[in-house]
């Protein structure tokens, strides 16, 4: 318990997300298939975690630090919060992917689902791992570090394509195994993507790493153009006379 405890208040808006993603995940999904997302994603960015510390697959090599242990919960080498941290940021791009497939051309087929739902995790990645190997330069701490560096502010572009694995694997057993939700609400899940990427800009700005913070800025606001133009195209309809042709 002192280690429950100690992992919480080390890491307080972690826990904050965590429950932000309960309550909404609760509401969009319904208590079991929000148990059960987390029991797709969580051990999924566990192994992804645990293997890239050891043989670097899929995210690249990098270690932790392991400065803080015993005073929080660690499963092996992986503080237990890191690979929990997957399961709120999944849900959030999970929700995002559906809102845009609903109102897309193309049906929101599992594979889309998460195929989307890995890339735009991923895209939240792009400004959350540069700030996390800063982790020294605000509360986070040094908790890891990739012993090679990496071109994107110090992270190798394999991290990202891990994300991206990690994301398609986690959501996609979970639609495997329980079925894509046709209804549902998403829109916290939305709201949940956009307090994560504005929590970590507001952090970037704070220990002035301008040109990340406007790395990243940029980058979300074409998504995020994209995104609501891709959602407003009308699905495509049928041609009755060519049905009437095909029936001919």
């Amino acid at each position: 318990m002192p280690l429950v405890l100690g992992t919480i208040l080390l890491r307080p808006y972690v826990f904050g997300f965590l429950l932000a993603f309960l309550a909404a995940a609760r509401a969009d999904l319904g208590w079991r298939r929000a148990l059960a997302f987390m029991g797709c994603v969580w051990p999924a960015a566990w192994v992804a975690e645990f293997a890239s510390t050891r043989v670097g697959i899929p995210f690249g090599l990098y270690h932790y630090t392991e400065s803080t242990r015993g005073r929080e919960l660690y499963l092996a080498n992986v503080p237990f919060f890191d690979s929990l941290s997957f399961v709120f940021l999944a849900y959030a791009a999970f929700c995002v992917a559906r809102l845009v497939l609903r109102g897309s051309r193309g049906r929101a087929t599992r594979p889309r689902l998460a195929l989307a739902s890995g890339v735009l995790m991923m895209l939240l990645d792009m400004v959350i791992d540069p700030l996390a190997v800063r982790g020294d330069r605000w509360f986070l701490g040094r908790i890891f570090y990739y012993p090679q560096g990496g071109l994107y502010f110090g992270v190798p572009l394999s991290n990202f394509l891990g994300w991206v694995i990690v994301g398609v694997v986690g959501v996609g057993a979970y639609l495997l195994v329980t079925g894509a939700p046709a209804e549902g609400r998403p829109w916290p899940g939305l709201a949940l993507y956009y307090a994560v990427l504005v929590f970590n800009l507001i952090v970037t700005l704070w220990i002035e790493e301008w040109l990340l913070a406007a790395a990243g800025l940029a980058l979300h606001a074409v998504v995020g153009v994209a995104l609501a133009i891709w959602g407003r195209r009308e699905p495509r309809r049928a041609d009755p006379r060519r049905k009437e042709l095909q029936g001919a």
